[in-house]
């Protein structure tokens, strides 16, 4: 590997940045998740987050800011990310990973609650039948997606798309962007 593989690496993902930014919808699906997320909040719902791998990882750091903090002091907000090892190869084990994301949806889940889905290819089976399963309890689905939005597009109230790319890298840099900008929204807004 020579240092230009390296420097490909940050020129490729700011040039899908400078796509993604150039696009008004992007910013106006952005400030209307946060919204639904301000909400929901204010109405005494949660947000439950999910992903896998790396998505995963996106998922848990929503929670764990929303619940903690990001830049400022304030109160706790409710979420959480279906991330708890036991209960992921319980249900796998039992009912198949398919199932992981919407059998916690099923128990944990109310009407208004908010489901944040991440999948950068928008065809996670586990993450769509969470998106269904939510769906039918009257949660409010926002999905962070990537490609052409997959199956998990249609299911979602709001979707925010990351721009094309060949790798699932590129999406995911986008995401965690889309989720610091949701943190700080809601911190500056509730």
């Amino acid at each position: 590997m020579s240092i230009n593989n390296i420097r490909f690496h940050f020129t490729e993902a700011s040039k899908i940045l400078e796509k993604f930014t150039s696009k008004e919808k992007n910013f106006q699906n952005i400030y209307s998740a946060g919204n639904f997320m301000i909400a929901a909040l204010l109405n005494g719902n949660k947000i439950i987050s999910c992903g896998n791998g790396g998505s995963m990882c996106d998922a848990m750091h929503l929670a764990e800011e929303l619940n903690g903090k990001f830049r400022d002091n304030r109160r706790p907000y409710a979420a959480v990310a279906i991330s708890d090892p036991s209960y992921i190869t319980c249900v796998a084990n039992d009912y198949g990973y398919e199932k992981i994301f919407s059998r916690y949806v099923s128990g944990h889940g109310k009407k208004d609650d908010i489901l944040f889905a991440i999948s950068t290819s928008g065809n996670s089976k586990n993450v769509v039948n969470a998106a269904k399963t939510a769906k039918e309890k009257g949660m409010i689905v926002i999905g962070l997606t990537g490609k052409d939005g997959g199956e998990l597009a249609p299911l979602c109230n709001i979707e925010i798309r990351a721009p094309q790319s060949k790798y699932a890298d590129r999406a995911q840099e986008i995401h965690i962007k889309v989720i610091h900008s949701l943190i700080d929204f809601i911190e500056l807004n509730m």
